[in-house]
């Protein structure tokens, strides 16, 4: 694993000049996750159904699992996540909140990720983002309160999500 590693916050501005274009993203394959792996994702982090409506983008050398033929998504990415490197409430905050982060390193293979199916490790992602640049910040809250078990303001998740 590459050592340089470093996650910072990043302006908005230039997160989207950067970043924005899937284009942007290093890897010969560009894909989105399919809604239902999102909706899969959603029931694994404990939030409430319909909270993510952004593109879950991924890119690497090769979108596919090795060994079962799974299209590697975010659900691949998260799961792995779960185990140990980040919490549920940590990962929905990336996903929904307004502050931008990105990974400060050559784009070597994300590493840890295995398929969500068979076990397979899955070495050639490079990269992975959502475009969600409108999620309101009560919104979140909402969410994240409901992941607690709680049933937030209105006890129904957030409009038009």
């Amino acid at each position: 694993m590459n050592t340089d590693r470093e996650t910072v916050e990043v302006d908005p501005a230039l997160f989207r000049a950067v970043y924005d274009s899937p284009a942007s993203l290093p890897g010969r394959h560009r894909w989105t996750t399919p809604e239902h792996d999102v909706r899969r994702l959603e029931k694994l982090l404990g939030m409430p159904a319909q909270s993510i409506g952004a593109p879950l983008w991924v890119s690497g050398d090769e979108p596919d699992c090795p060994k079962c033929g799974r299209r590697t998504t975010w659900l691949d990415i998260v799961a792995s996540a779960l185990k140990g490197v980040h919490d549920p409430a940590m990962i929905a905050t990336v996903i929904l909140g307004d502050r931008r982060y990105v990974n400060t390193e050559v784009p070597d293979a994300i590493a840890g990720v295995h398929c969500l199916d068979c076990h397979t490790p899955i070495t050639g992602l490079r990269s992975f983002k959502c475009h969600n640049w409108a999620y309101a910040f009560e919104e979140l809250a909402v969410v994240r309160e409901r992941m607690r078990g709680g049933s937030g303001p209105t006890g129904r998740p957030p409009a038009g999500r």
